[in-house]
């Protein structure tokens, strides 16, 4: 219950090695079967002590042994001479038991009496549990069909030896205890394998390393004889598996065996020899505190770091310009306080971490990873795992908090014996080192490794942050032909607008499956970002357009001005949605009809343009079946360092290099003018928070900004995307989405707000989905949107996901895309295809439903930051995370409404509670109508009276 995952057998098949004990007394003859009380022990000499020891031996036919044996001196009174025994011959058994205790009290000597054993084969089906609910063993004995055998061959001796017989009333003692453990083939019968390890039972076939049985408790029947021979023959075939698997643990961790060799004189002690084989190690210990899922934790932990031997480490110039430094791993000891899920310490029973750990895909960051498993007392088992990430982002100057923050997820380990209330338990947050815990830490190292320790620690951060050496580069790998043959083939198709530019499209048909079924499915609509592919993925086994192709619909991905294949050099976002979207609309309406809808699921800018091609009446909802935008929507929230480029006059700067011509060659730059070769040197020294060894992935993070994690795509995606699929890059539309981007929302080209005042052109249900782990747009982002759709347009279903450890365009071409983001696509084109996409509204419920979805977003990744909340019609306020919030909300009108905005901040106090704070947003809806959401600390009637006040 309280440490590792056994076999239900534990405690199942027991045997008592068919023991039956009774008590003979008042014999004829001297029997001197009694022990020694304390007096005699000191006056009798050695020799002439009796047992305890077993001196005859009778065996039965039946197949039972009968030994009489000599205990100490109370045990045989106590236990067997009382109410609790019944006595043969009948009749004064009781009154010679009593005379017996007496004579035994006054010290007069008895020596006619014996203690008598059976020993047999009973049928080993006894159990042993512990009650939960009283914390007691429970015993169930097995079953013995010899007993009354046994019970007849003690009379028997008795009528020879005279006497009377005692034995329990309820059931004999037992002496040999065997089983309980049992050695089995498998995990479903016993609880060790027959070299007695312990089984695993969530993994079949294997066991817990390190821990054995060696004693009865492994035999699983009884013997029908003294066990002890048995008991030590099976400790010896346990102990010669356990030496083998030391021996091979050993060799496993490079710790040498030398063996003799035969010519060398045995009696010379080769200590240099043994001195060089021993493993340096240091260990460490820290003290993390922090928030996990908003409650406090603190982890008190002792690693033990083994440090690989080499005789060049002192070699400080040859170290550095080594390919790649060796990773530190140790064990991990300790425990965690978290009394948020247990009032008891979590202690660590088995721990690891690895220290400066490299990624191939992410060559210039190094990892730190934990690994906790945790035991409680109440039972409950639990994992930690923490992540510290160190990379070369503007330099040291994150160093200190990377190198001392934990980015951990903590999980409750499943099992039969869970508790309801702990089933899903998935927290996440921070725990932290503090500079001075830190400082003791380096001060309280131990063992004969810390100069080479402290010394290994700093060169990894002066390669990591100062000289920003690779630990490996990407793997140059072209895509195969076969995953191209294997493409869906489609047809291309040529557009022109109604500006008159020229764009294209490709049609996937219906898969040929689907056709059977005569399934009359909308057509799906894709619209990528800027200037980069991601939906048709020809190097990898599943993208979007071969699994929407599955599900039976047709596919059109539109190319638009931006397009590698159309670049413009004169065009704006604002022209896509006007233009562009429109046209591709009305070329599949000309195959369908005019009245068929298109899905449309749009990534980045394309998100933009689609909501600009709605909102702006190009493009009625009601051509639109459903709406999914990953990072984009009408609003477009970026990360701190992508919102400082765009303030600068970064773009004004590049459009003055660009010159006439606005699209930068990013593969052949040979052919490349001196403006443009010169705007490419620039971008790659723009800082950006993952650099790469791909000269185009530098140019084009450079100039946007990193759109994805590294870490997410794989080698084949990463040389496709940067080699063949991203070859040119249109600028002209960046003074535009720099406008975007400062407003924080979708304007014109002139800056104006021509859009979000029309939000009755939204008719349309909606799916957004947003990287968890922010890197170029933030969450905000979908969850702006999200509650905007939500307030203007109820009557229609929509939803806001975001996808735990995935950046920005990752979403679509990461390689864990198909299972953690594909799903909620296709769920969402689904239900809208089964006329899902509307919802019931119950208007008497509504504002009081409204008050609990408008709070702050509760996501809060890591790798980016949160930009401030802030549109023309609605306003958030920042609270605390760590405080509970109560909102309420309450409809208020007034007779001069106010500005397309407003923001009240107020603190509030009150008797109940002196430190009571309370934060305000008025959201309007109408002339003169609108929502106060309020959100506090404090009891929610004291909340009502604040604002009525206000």
């Amino acid at each position: 219950m309280r440490g590792l995952k056994i076999s239900k057998a534990l405690g199942s098949g027991f045997s008592c090695n068919g023991n039956t004990v009774a008590y003979l007394c008042g014999s004829n003859g001297p029997l001197n079967g009694y022990g020694l009380d304390k007096k005699q022990l000191s006056k009798i000499p050695i020799q002439a002590r009796p047992g305890p020891s077993i001196s005859s031996s009778y065996s039965s036919s039946l197949g039972f042994t009968i030994q009489n044996a000599v205990l100490p001196t109370a045990y045989p009174y106590l236990l067997f001479k009382g109410i609790t025994t019944f006595g043969w011959p009948t009749g004064y058994w009781f009154f010679h038991g009593i005379i017996d205790k007496l004579k035994h009290l006054i010290g007069s000597k008895s020596s006619q009496a014996m203690v008598l054993l059976a020993m047999g084969h009973d049928k080993s089906d006894g159990k042993i549990i512990l009650d939960k609910e009283t914390n007691k063993i429970i015993f169930s004995p097995p079953h013995d069909p010899l007993l009354p055998q046994k019970v007849k061959a003690f009379q028997k001796i008795t009528r020879k030896l005279g006497g009377i017989l005692f034995m329990s009333r309820f059931r004999s003692a037992s002496v040999h205890l065997l089983g309980g453990c049992n050695a089995s083939s498998d995990s479903s019968d016993g609880v060790c394998d027959p070299n007695g390890q312990v089984f695993d039972p969530e993994v079949p076939g294997l066991v817990h390393q390190g821990l054995y049985v060696c004693d009865a408790s492994l035999i699983p029947c009884s013997v029908g004889v003294n066990p002890c021979l048995t008991i030590a023959a099976a400790a010896e075939h346990v102990c010669k598996d356990l030496v083998n698997n030391v021996l091979k643990y050993k060799t496993k961790t490079c710790t040498n065996y030398v063996s003799k060799v035969v010519d060398q004189n045995p009696h010379i002690e080769t200590h240099d020899t043994l001195k060089s084989s021993e493993t340096s190690y240091v260990s460490v210990k820290e003290t993390l505190r922090g928030y996990i899922g908003g409650m406090p934790c603190t982890a008190t932990l002792r690693m033990k770091i083994n440090l690989q031997n080499s005789n060049d480490f002192d070699d400080w110039n040859y170290s550095i310009m080594r390919k790649s430094l060796v990773t530190l791993k140790g064990k991990v000891g300790g425990y965690v306080v978290f009394r948020a899920i247990e009032k008891d310490k979590l202690h660590v029973i088995d721990g690891e971490v690895k220290m400066f750990e490299v990624n191939h895909r992410t060559p210039y960051t190094q990892y730190m990873h934990y690994r906790l498993l945790l035991a409680a007392a109440s039972g409950s088992r639990y994992v930690l795992e923490g992540k510290k990430i160190m990379n070369p982002y503007l330099f040291a100057i994150f160093s200190r908090k990377e190198t001392t923050t934990l980015y951990v997820t903590f999980k409750r380990v499943s099992g039969n014996f869970a508790e309801d209330h702990h089933v899903g338990l998935n927290l996440k947050g921070k725990l932290k080192v503090s500079m001075i815990q830190l400082l003791k830490t380096l001060l309280s190292l131990e063992g004969n490794g810390k100069g080479r320790f402290l010394h290994l620690f700093l060169l990894h951060l002066l390669r990591t942050y100062i000289l920003q050496i690779p630990q490996g580069i990407h793997k140059e790998y072209t895509p195969t032909d076969s995953y191209n043959n294997s493409y869906p083939t489609s047809t291309f198709h040529e557009l022109e607008t109604g500006d008159g530019c020229i764009i294209s499209c490709r049609r996937w048909n219906r898969s040929h499956s689907r056709l059977k079924f005569n399934e009359e499915k909308h057509p799906v609509l894709l619209l990528n970002g800027h200037s980069t592919e991601s939906f048709c993925l020809p190097t990898e086994p599943n993208d979007l357009i071969r699994t929407l192709l599955t599900e039976g619909h047709e596919i059109w991905l539109l190319q638009p001005r931006l397009h590698p294949l159309n670049p413009s050099n004169n065009f704006t976002i604002e022209d896509i949605g006007r233009y562009d979207i429109p046209a591709v609309i009305s070329k599949i309406c000309e195959f369908h009809g005019p009245s068929m809808k298109v899905h449309v699921v749009a990534h980045c800018v394309g998100g933009l343009a689609i909501h600009i091609a709605v909102m702006g009446g190009h493009v009625s909802p009601t051509r639109i079946a459903s709406l999914c935008c990953t990072n984009s929507s009408m609003f477009f929230k970026l990360s701190t360092l992508a919102t400082v480029k765009m303030w600068l006059p970064l773009v004004s700067i590049s459009m003055a290099l660009l010159g006439k011509n606005k699209t930068l060659t990013l593969l052949d730059t040979s052919k490349a003018s001196l403006r443009h070769r010169l705007l490419m040197y620039i971008a790659r020294w723009i800082p950006r928070y993952e650099r790469c060894t791909c000269n185009e992935c530098e140019v084009f993070s450079g100039i946007f900004g990193n759109t994805f994690w590294h870490q997410n795509l794989t080698p084949t995606m990463h040389h496709w995307l940067n080699k063949q699929s991203t070859t040119k890059l249109p600028m002209a539309a960046f003074p535009h989405l720099r406008k975007i981007c400062q407003s924080g929302f979708i304007v014109d080209s002139k800056g104006n707000n021509s859009y979000l005042i029309h939000p009755e052109r939204m008719a349309v249900s909606t799916l957004y989905i947003s990287g968890g782990r922010s890197l170029l747009v933030t969450p905000e982002t979908t969850f702006l949107a999200n509650k905007y759709v939500k307030l203007h347009q109820p009557g229609f279903r929509h939803e806001r996901v975001v996808a735990d450890g995935f950046g920005h365009s990752d979403l679509l071409i990461g390689e864990e895309s198909c299972k953690e983001v594909f799903p909620y696509i296709v769920s969402h084109i689904r239900l809208c295809e089964e006329g899902k996409d509307k919802v019931m509204i119950n208007k008497e419920k509504k504002d009081g439903k409204e008050a609990l979805d408008w709070a702050a977003d509760p996501y809060r990744g890591y790798g980016g930051s949160e930009s401030c909340l802030f549109s023309p019609l609605l306003v958030f306020v920042a609270y605390d995370p760590k405080r509970v919030l109560l909102p309420i909300v309450i409809r208020i009108t007034w007779k001069n409404p106010p500005a397309n905005w407003y923001k009240l901040n107020s603190e509030g106090s009150s008797i109940e509670n002196p430190k009571c704070r309370w934060s305000w947003v008025l959201i309007r809806e109408d002339e003169g109508t609108g929502l106060l959401v309020a959100s506090g600390t404090s009891h929610t009637s004291l909340a009502s009276k604040q604002l009525w006040g206000a």
